[in-house]
């Protein structure tokens, strides 16, 4: 009689190879499909940012001013034509002097100012230092149509009507009580020790605020002086009216000179918006690093 002995499979005998475990999603990080989502969601408003820059190229190669009711049909009469009269037939680097000079000398006079007055007000305690931050924040709701007669007066005793400083000074009226706002409440983010620490060095407050707390603000001063060199340069009111020759306006101004009573060159207008734009995006490139830094810093303490 013979017998069949089935063999069962021991604990020690090698298995196949099991299945990974599920990955679990840890708190706070998002799934594939999230990041799908967010990634499509992202590049959406991209393009929609991008599209009225793009569009305005676009004007800027039709070679009639009257193509931008028929934009379909610049793409096949595309030129650079209007690029070149811009150049060559207008006062565009007379605007671009302009301009460089009095955005340049606001962001420069600007920040200067706007930094000292918000260090002095975070550090030290004078008689009716918060007022006078207040003071600040008033001297914005005056419209500019208020302020116009009154700045001409002015400027016109100092016989700084149609010159470069006296739209500077103008304009660092309207930028520093904003960027002194920002610049104090960034100062108030940097530990007071650290002051305490130059003067043990020997250093005086100014010594102070120049070597140890101004290279801490950086992302601060990059937010003021982005401010600035935007506001100086976009402003159309004030410079049209003190700045008189035709040879010292400003690039806001000098778009005016395509529009008359009956007339308008939108396809120089556009070409002449995307030269504009060069000098900005330039800006904006070198101040990038410590703007997201500068912008949110100063809300974290009153």
């Amino acid at each position: 009689m013979s017998t069949t002995t089935v063999e069962t499979p021991g604990a020690d005998t090698v298995q196949g190879p099991a299945a990974a475990p599920a990955r679990r999603v840890r708190r706070g990080e998002t799934g594939p499909t999230a990041r799908l989502v967010s990634h499509g969601l992202l590049i959406v408003a991209s393009l929609i940012a991008l599209f009225p820059v793009a569009w305005l190229v676009y004007l800027s190669l039709g070679p009639d001013k009257d193509d931008y009711l028929h934009p379909g049909g610049i793409w096949h009469k595309m030129t650079f034509d209007n690029y070149a009269f811009v150049l060559q037939h207008t006062k565009f680097f007379d605007w671009l002097q302009t301009t460089l000079i009095v955005t340049l000398g606001t962001t420069a006079i600007g920040v200067i100012i706007s930094a000292t007055t918000g260090y002095a007000v975070s550090r030290m305690r004078f008689p009716g230092y918060k007022k006078f931050m207040w003071v600040l924040l008033v001297t914005q709701m005056f419209p500019v149509a208020v302020l116009m007669v009154p700045m001409y007066q002015i400027l016109s005793d100092l016989q700084l009507i149609d010159s470069y400083l006296g739209l500077v000074l103008v304009y660092c009226s309207t930028v520093v009580p904003y960027c002194a706002w920002l610049m104090k409440g960034y100062f108030d983010t940097i530990p007071f020790e650290i002051d305490e620490a130059g003067r043990v060095d020997g250093l005086t407050p100014f010594g102070t605020f120049a070597r140890l707390i101004l290279p801490l603000a950086k992302p601060g001063l990059a937010v003021a002086a982005f401010y600035s060199f935007l506001t100086a340069f976009g402003e159309v009111a004030f410079a049209s009216t003190f700045m008189l020759s035709d040879t010292k306006y400003t690039f806001a101004v000098g778009l005016q000179t395509f529009v008359s009573e009956h007339d308008a060159q939108r396809n120089l207008m556009a070409a002449t918006a995307v030269l504009i734009a060069i000098p900005v995006s330039a800006f904006f490139y070198f101040v990038q690093k410590n703007l997201v830094t500068g912008l949110t810093a100063g809300g974290t303490k009153g």
